[in-house]
């Protein structure tokens, strides 16, 4: 169910208020806005945890959402038929979601700050022991997902679900993955945050 109380910890709200800004004031996704400044659905949960990059002045560069595919998750919940087979179920696995970079930044800032963050998962992967992530992408982000050097495959052949075309895909994770980032161009190591979702309780 999704939470109707603003997010305690402010890294937390700059990254709702970052993914209002992408998803729903860009991308004109039809996701819930809360209080008209943060972007949280129905996934944003206990269950959920987010690595998150900001300055040094606390403001987000870019986060994403990880969510357990052992639980409720947007590939199992909502697209299943992206898969050819079985939707990827393991407590070792994880979804990526809400995949976010800080819309305010330059070109180059949004590329290092795209490039930190995918460096950010897979460190994080072997930091807490997920051996894959799993994820829904239009095509176009699925070729450069695929382009970044670590293992990514997709899982089914994709298609066009409310309009838009999709497909299902699985990054596998293991000590070789930092290694084969930096053969991409990829791996760039930066200071991240791993959060939970914190609630504002009212007194």
């Amino acid at each position: 169910m999704q939470n109707d109380t603003s997010p305690a910890d402010p890294v937390l709200r700059t990254m709702f208020a970052a993914r209002k800004r992408v998803f729903v004031d860009l991308l004109k996704w039809d996701v819930p806005v809360l209080e008209g400044a943060y972007e949280i659905d129905q996934f944003d949960t206990s269950e959920a945890s987010y690595v998150i990059l900001t300055d040094d002045k606390g403001s987000h560069r870019a986060s994403a959402r990880l969510l357990k595919t052992d639980r409720a998750h947007i590939l199992g919940e909502l697209f299943p038929s992206l898969c050819d087979g079985p939707v990827p179920v393991r407590e070792d696995f994880r979804e990526i979601t809400r995949f976010c970079i800080e819309p305010t930044l330059s070109r180059l800032e949004r590329r290092a700050a795209r490039d930190e963050l995918v460096t950010a998962l897979a460190d994080h992967a072997l930091i807490a022991g997920i051996a894959a992530y799993t994820a829904v992408a239009t095509p176009s982000w699925f070729r450069q997902i695929a382009k970044f050097g670590w293992r990514c495959r997709a899982l089914g052949p994709g298609s066009r679900i409310g309009g838009e075309n999709l497909i299902a895909l699985q990054i596998d994770i293991d000590a070789g993955t930092p290694a084969d980032l930096a053969c991409g161009g990829v791996y760039r190591q930066g200071s991240y945050r791993v959060a939970d979702y914190e609630l504002e309780i009212a007194a």
